[in-house]
């Protein structure tokens, strides 16, 4: 029986970094973020099928994942080793559209569980009726892993066939590396004419890169050229650093051309033994699962860096993002202000109202100009706003996220947002102007809007709004009219802040809905950091 020196300690510590990988997201289209979302789900698949599993069962059956590109012939070869057909194999490709894990009656209960591939549901069907069709459940769209047993496999041995890693189906691409993650032992199988092809050699580098045990198998190789085909795999084998891997060659005969058939028990022998040894061995087994286990976890010195580098970019290009948006709306904030100050709002119509007051213009009339005017000028910044935020994104990749630069969905335009800004303003104007007329005698109490609509001119006007001033001080008296003034400025501050920083929150809100924090750096490396401590 193999005994891994796993502490409690340790597999906390595992659980939480896997916490923090899980956690870990990377939604802005940078050039390393689809390696590192390719390299989270690998994790997460090696942690959640395989090492956890292994470190707190370390009884459990080995697991052996038969693996290889199209048409490598992995369905012959696990029909052949358990000396039936329990998996499907044929000329049509995709062939294997379920995973088969196959296993010894005995071993049935670690398998039938979520112990290992919690996220596939477990099927059975009848042995005699091996049709992937009957595995899917209604619907066929859940991802399923059928279980088989066979009494010929040693106890203490599953194999499980998986789909091809190179299939024409995505699903079934993602589904084969994920398998693949949750063995103890790798066996690779290509063919003598796709040896050389990129597909297994990156499956062979990622198995050296992790350092399990592997096991490779060339299949289907003519007699004739037999030799000199086992010798060239070798060799690339060899310049690989992967010469010490056990390799095992299958000639090609009449049961492979079709994929239909069983192999002669003398073609898989070499293979079968060696598996068989891998569990009947003591030090033997003890060796293999220590070896992936402590592979996996010495790969995440390396893995764990680069997610949290990745990581570290995500936040920085957010931040980028964040910073030209805030930048250009503080930018249009401070121009506002200045125009303000310079009297802008006090212009075109409303030029004419107030000249036009109030002999031939009411106060209601010139407060409406004002208002329009006012919020004209918003208006105008919010865009100019917008248009630097469009500029400065389009020279960030990250910006081309989805729903970035999509419009504002709501069926409130910005038009729309700042009228009502603007009306509450004047609104709640004409409320302060009521409340200082109410202290003055009845007799020289003069109408709130009058007094409303020189203090908006005041405030809006600038130099050539002095008059206003004086004319606000004759009716209200020089306090009340400095009073008023006061308040009604640090309302209209209040409502210009508002306006700028609900549309900059609403500029920024795509962005804020993405998730992209500082934390996940700090944490996947203080994760580790604890790991590491408690091996």
């Amino acid at each position: 029986m193999v005994t891994l020196d796993v502490r409690p300690q340790l597999l906390d510590a595992l659980s939480a970094l896997r916490d923090r990988v899980a956690a870990a997201r990377f939604p802005l289209p940078l050039p390393g973020a689809p390696r590192a979302r390719a390299n989270r789900d690998e994790l997460l698949a090696q942690l959640d099928d395989y090492l956890v599993p292994r470190l707190r069962e370390p009884e459990a059956p080995m697991l052996a994942v038969v693996g290889g590109s199209t048409g490598a012939g992995k369905s012959t070869l696990v029909n052949s080793l358990v000396g039936r057909r329990v998996s499907e194999a044929g000329v049509l490709r995709p062939t294997t559209r379920t995973p088969v894990l196959v296993c010894h009656p005995e071993d049935h209960h670690w398998f039938s569980g979520m112990r290992v591939l919690p996220d596939l549901t477990r099927v059975w069907v009848p042995q005699q009726e091996p049709d992937d069709d009957l595995l899917l459940p209604h619907g066929g769209s859940a991802r399923v892993l059928r279980v088989e047993t066979a009494e010929t496999l040693p106890p203490g041995l599953a194999l499980l066939d998986a789909p091809d890693v190179d299939s024409l189906i995505a699903d079934n691409r993602v589904l084969a590396a994920e398998l693949i993650c949750a063995a103890d032992i790798w066996v690779m199988v290509t063919t003598a004419a796709r040896y050389a092809d990129a597909v297994p050699w990156h499956l062979l580098r990622t198995a050296k890169e992790y350092d399990v045990a592997l096991v490779t198998v060339l299949d289907r190789v003519p007699h004739q050229v037999l030799s000199e085909v086992s010798r060239q795999y070798g060799a690339l084998l060899t310049k690989a650093g992967l010469g010490h891997v056990p390799r095992f060659t299958v000639p090609e005969l009449p049961e492979s051309a079709w994929g239909g058939g069983l192999l002669p028990a003398t073609a898989v022998a070499p293979l079968r033994t060696w598996l068989a040894h891998q569990v009947e061995d003591a030090a033997a087994r003890r060796h293999t699962l220590s070896r992936t286990a402590h592979g996996v976890l010495d790969s995440l010195k390396a893995r764990m860096p680069e997610l949290a580098s990745a990581a570290a970019a995500q936040y920085a290009a957010a931040l980028r993002l964040t910073n030209a948006v805030e930048g250009a709306y503080d930018s249009e904030y401070a121009r506002v202000r200045g125009r303000l100050q310079a009297g802008a709002v006090l212009a075109g119509d409303a030029l004419k109202r107030w000249r036009a007051f109030p002999l031939d213009c009411t106060a209601g009339e010139l407060l409406d100009a004002l208002m329009e005017s006012l919020g004209a000028l918003l208006l105008c910044a919010v865009t100019a706003a917008d248009e630097r935020v469009e500029e400065a994104w389009r020279r960030e990749p990250a910006a081309g996220a989805p729903g970035l630069d999509e419009p504002d969905p709501s069926p409130e335009s910005a038009e729309h947002r700042i009228g009502i800004a603007v009306r509450r303003w004047r609104r709640e104007l004409v409320e302060y102007a009521e409340e200082e007329v109410l202290d003055l005698e009845r007799s020289v109490a003069p109408d709130p809007e009058v007094v409303a609509a020189l203090v908006a001119t005041a405030l809006l006007g600038g130099r050539r709004a002095r008059p206003a001033g004086e004319g606000l001080a004759e009716r209200i008296g020089a306090h009340g009219a400095l009073r008023l003034r006061d308040r009604a400025g640090r309302l209209l501050t209040d409502h210009l802040d508002r306006v700028m920083h609900s549309e900059r929150e609403r500029r920024l809100a795509p962005l804020d809905a993405l998730e992209v924090h500082p934390e996940p750096q700090a944490e996947l490396i203080a994760a580790l950091s604890v790991l590491q401590k408690e091996r």
